[in-house]
């Protein structure tokens, strides 16, 4: 039997950046998208789940107030920075 582990959080964060998108005053392009989601799951404690039932608990843990708040601000973090320190050339957007 394979195991296949999922890491909830990833998922979390990759929806409420592109939920946030066109708030975020930074390059849209994917480089920069994924740069942004890095910089706030390199910050944020790991949720891993092995099976659907799993993950949708780990899902309804993480969804609180303040981890919902904590994935915000890293996102805006991890925004600000990429737009400083684009890993792209401005052609490239």
């Amino acid at each position: 039997m394979e195991i296949v582990f999922k890491n909830v959080m990833e998922t979390l964060v990759l929806q409420k950046l592109e939920a946030m998108l066109d708030k975020l005053d930074c390059c849209k392009c994917e480089k920069c998208r994924l740069d942004i989601a890095a910089y706030a799951l390199n910050h944020l404690p790991p949720k891993y789940a092995v099976s659907r039932v799993g993950e949708v608990l780990s899902k309804l843990n993480v969804l609180s107030v303040q981890h919902e708040a904590d994935i915000i601000s890293l996102l805006v973090m991890g925004a600000d920075i990429v737009k400083n320190n684009p890993r792209h050339n401005t052609t490239e957007k």
